[in-house]
């Protein structure tokens, strides 16, 4: 019964069989995953952006710095917690909560491992798992948001207004691209499970494309490489991180939706933050990099997809994508807001909607198998795609001399300083001058240049 269990995928008839102790633990221990993943990634973005930048950012407090977190937490806790006259009491107390609550409880759909042996009980490393568990993904994603939005119009203020409100069009324009993308993850794998899914990403297999056969990737970031761009750069929109950090934007609305927060409040919301990238991170592995499966040179080792080991491939693929979180922040600059809302409906909605009939259209076909025709078109389609993103659109212009400025400058605007950058002495420097002057002497252009 062991080598059975050791060799088998979960699926949906293994869940609700646990003691209510085992039930609790993995609730605990999700719950742990998603406070630490926290702690460590505030520490790890510190880090890694400071090397980026040749700073080296946190190292004083505990070893490499890594109680820096922990004493930021201390010092935000014992803050003064401010509460804005106008505000609406009881939504700005429970909007921070809702957005951990909606981070937190995607995580329990989300599979660690396979079937393993918990003190006699064989049970998968997954809290629970259901026939939608993809839907229920997407509505965790979208209610996180309302503690956004609740939380910037309770506040009572201008700023924090302005940000719920980009965050409520952000959530509409890249949900929609988000959904697409999973839509092809299910078409191909036939279920909307995500143990279903993740098993559906078995090892690879040898088909035939154009009388050649070669070895078929069972990752679907490979075999749906469009929709896996298009889903990555959607969390990214969703989850509120640079380059989309438009519903924060310190330079244009102070600090967003949370401007009015202080204390534990403001510390909840950034504990969100932190915990929606960590949990997008690990439905992005779930649903495009293999869950749980080990990648390709470990998979030559038998025991690599058996016992606890693939605990460490799942964590070590979360961490290469929250890795890729941090180095967007400390690469790309912020949008503008039209460059992205246009860039969700103009670009991401109709290549996703095309991708969508493509693969539909690859599964009609009768007589070639489904992995051979996604080798064959997928990759190539991910490729163009890539390459339409991140082809520059028009060659830079030259740019313009500070002297055709001037004189390009629109008639009836604003004076220009001088263009020697000699402006005339102010009050206090003419009078200190003249004190300085004997009084039958006139001031010499030299003292008139002081």
């Amino acid at each position: 019964m062991r080598a059975i269990y050791l060799a088998q995928d979960p699926t949906l008839a293994d869940f609700g069989r646990d003691p209510w102790w085992l039930v609790v633990g993995k609730v605990l221990f999700a719950f742990v995953f998603a406070v630490l993943a926290t702690l460590l990634g505030v520490w790890f973005e510190r880090r890694v952006v400071g090397f980026m930048q040749v700073r080296p950012g946190p190292n004083q407090v505990g070893p490499l710095g890594l109680l820096q977190t922990l004493a930021d937490g201390l010092k935000m806790a014992f803050k003064e917690d401010i509460l804005p006259r106008a505000a609406d009491k009881v939504v700005y107390f429970f909007a921070p909560t809702i957005s951990v609550i909606c981070a937190v409880t995607a995580l329990s759909v989300v599979p660690f491992g396979p079937m393993v042996s918990i003190f006699g009980h064989w049970t998968p490393l997954q809290v629970t798992d259901v026939s939608v568990a993809v839907l229920v993904l997407l509505a965790c994603s979208s209610m996180g948001i309302y503690g956004i939005v609740l939380g910037g119009w309770a506040s009572g203020s201008t700023y924090p207004l302005l940000g719920g409100l980009r965050s409520t069009a952000q959530m509409i324009s890249y949900e929609v691209a988000m959904g697409l993308s999973i839509v092809a993850v299910f078409m191909t794998a036939g279920t909307m499970s995500t143990s279903g899914i993740v098993a559906a990403q078995g090892d690879a297999t040898r088909v035939t494309v154009f009388g050649t056969e070669i070895p078929a990737p069972g990752w679907y970031a490979i075999l749906l490489l469009p929709s896996f761009v298009i889903f990555f750069i959607a969390i990214v929109g969703e989850t509120n991180r640079a380059p989309f950090d438009l519903p924060e934007a310190e330079s244009e609305l102070v600090a967003g939706f949370m401007t009015e927060y202080s204390s534990l409040k403001f510390a909840l919301f950034m504990l969100s933050e932190y915990v929606s990238m960590v949990t997008m991170s690990a439905v992005t592995v779930t649903l495009f990099l293999g869950g749980w499966r080990a990648p390709w040179p470990i998979t030559l080792w038998e025991g690599a997809n058996s016992g606890w080991w693939p605990m460490l491939w799942f964590f070590g693929k979360v961490i290469m994508l929250v890795f890729v979180f941090v180095w967007l922040r400390g690469t790309l600059p912020r949008l503008r807001y039209d460059q992205f809302m246009r860039f969700g409906w103009k670009v991401l909605l109709p290549i996703n909607l095309v991708w969508i009939l493509v693969l539909s259209g690859l599964r009609s076909i009768e007589d070639w198998d489904t992995r051979g025709k996604l080798i064959a078109v997928g990759i190539p389609a991910g490729l163009l795609l890539l390459a339409t993103l991140f082809w520059p659109s028009r060659k830079p212009q030259p740019r313009p001399t500070v002297q055709e400025q001037v004189n390009n400058r629109p008639h009836g605007s604003f004076p220009l300083p001088p263009m020697d950058l000699q402006v005339p002495p102010s009050p206090r420097t003419r009078r200190v001058v003249a004190e300085r002057e004997p009084a039958n002497t006139v001031a010499g252009p030299e003292s008139r240049e002081v």
